[in-house]
């Protein structure tokens, strides 16, 4: 059986022990004091699982994708694969040694140089001075860093050591490669290099188990996914069905109650609100249901303000309901409602959505009521440069034409009632004519 397997996970559990400090003591005279009256009291303890009963196995040469929330215990598995943390409970087989790209740096020392480092991190993977050596040239040239390869690596950017950490990772002749997300790192440019590789790694025959929150990077690259939740497996199946499932349950309504309310009277209050998916692509439409209930019999109608802002950032679109003419009318106790963005088109990314509830001023407001993300493929038939796009808020729905050139106008994604311009470079003549560039 094993001959056809790469990895096995039986009942495999990892625990931590959480402290609670029942005071607070700011000085050791405190400590001591605190102590000389209560000689027998202890501080309270939690145990924590951060993964438990995981059973799974992986075949040679597939590709398993991780995914789910912030927490969920991707991380800890893969720690627990590479045998960099030992397991609470069950126990892990492999078969073939097993290279790690965790985090940025890992196995890296500051004060060696580029060179020093390649060689360092190959011989923790288990490889050969010989066979570093037969794979120096490429990852040299995969990491785009030979001009600082005599540079100690404490003088890298974040950037250049994820690159040759990723680059010695995924070019050493390890039977099992595991991959956390911190591509991120990288510009977009080296992601996609970075998920090329990946990909010719696994056409090679081996092993890859990558984690990663881009679900279409997931889909492209993983035959089959595991869904973790609270440390338990939710789902293992198809890659597709595994990040369908995901962006669902992702895309559930949360009660407001469970977010910061900032409001005032709260005669009418946000009762839940969610995004119509968890994912949305760069220029699709973004939709937010949400339902209000009346807590005064008195109050008849509201408005419903929305601010659109970068996850732990600054707000990108500020949008009343009452500026397109709609007041929410209260008939019964209960009213729901939807609000669509469709312009700008929002950079890849997490964005939270606070709604407030306003008649004469404010009368409830929840900070991120719900949030959303969307996908890392960029709607431009040619990508901007990483550095450009990196100084938008936005990205912005434009056209070139070109008058020497009768259809040539070129936009980033025409729209339904889009004119193409006729001969004489007029609109009209030519809507239905072939844009160039799609």
């Amino acid at each position: 059986m094993s001959s056809d397997l790469a990895i096995r996970v039986e009942g495999l559990g990892k625990a931590y022990t959480i402290h609670h400090q029942q005071s607070d003591h700011v000085t050791l005279a405190q400590v001591a004091l605190e102590r000389a009256r209560h000689p027998f009291q202890r501080n309270e303890r939690e145990q924590f699982w951060a993964v438990q009963d995981l059973d799974f196995e992986v075949a040679q040469g597939e590709v398993l994708g991780l995914i789910g929330r912030n927490g969920a215990g991707k991380s800890t598995l893969l720690k627990l694969l590479t045998r960099i943390t030992a397991p609470t409970a069950g126990h892990i087989d492999l078969w073939g040694r097993v290279g790690s790209l965790l985090e940025v740096g890992t196995g890296f020392h500051p004060e060696l140089t580029g060179r020093e480092n390649v060689y360092l991190n190959g011989s923790i993977l288990g490889m050969t001075r010989k066979e570093i050596d037969r794979q120096f040239d490429a990852i040299v040239d995969f990491a785009g860093v030979e001009r600082f390869l005599d540079t100690p690596v404490k003088r890298y950017s974040s950037g250049m050591y994820v690159r040759l950490a990723f680059a010695v990772a995924a070019h050493l002749e390890t039977e099992i490669l595991l991959v956390d997300e911190v591509l991120a790192v990288g510009d977009q440019e080296f992601q996609n290099k970075c998920l090329g590789k990946m990909h010719d790694v696994a056409v090679d025959g081996r092993t890859v188990v990558f984690v990663s929150h881009q679900m279409e990077s997931i889909r492209t690259l993983c035959d089959r996914a595991l869904l973790l939740d609270g440390g338990a497996i939710a789902f293992d199946g198809d890659a597709q069905a595994a990040t369908q499932e995901y962006l669902t349950a992702r895309a559930q309504p949360a009660a407001a109650a469970s977010r910061r309310r900032t409001g005032l009277s709260g005669e009418i209050q946000l009762d839940v609100a969610w995004a119509e998916s968890g994912f949305f692509d760069c220029e699709a439409p973004k939709t937010i249901h949400f339902r209000l209930v009346r807590r005064d019999p008195a109050a008849e109608r509201c408005f419903v303000s929305i601010v659109v802002r970068a996850l732990g950032g600054a707000p990108v679109a500020h949008c009343d309901s009452v500026t397109v003419g709609l007041w929410y009318v209260f008939d019964g106790d209960v009213v729901e409602g939807s609000f669509v963005l469709r312009s700008p088109w929002l950079l890849p990314g997490d964005y939270a959505v606070d709604l407030s509830v306003c008649n004469a001023g404010v009368i409830d407001e929840v900070d991120a009521a719900c949030t959303f993300s969307v996908l890392p493929v960029l709607p431009y038939p040619t990508p901007p440069e990483p550095a450009i796009a990196a100084r938008d808020a936005v990205l912005p729905d434009y056209g070139f034409t070109d008058t020497a050139r009768s259809a040539s106008a070129i936009r980033a994604t025409p729209p339904a009632h889009a004119v193409a311009p006729s001969d004489d470079g007029r609109a009209g003549a030519g809507a239905d004519e072939p844009r160039a560039g799609r």
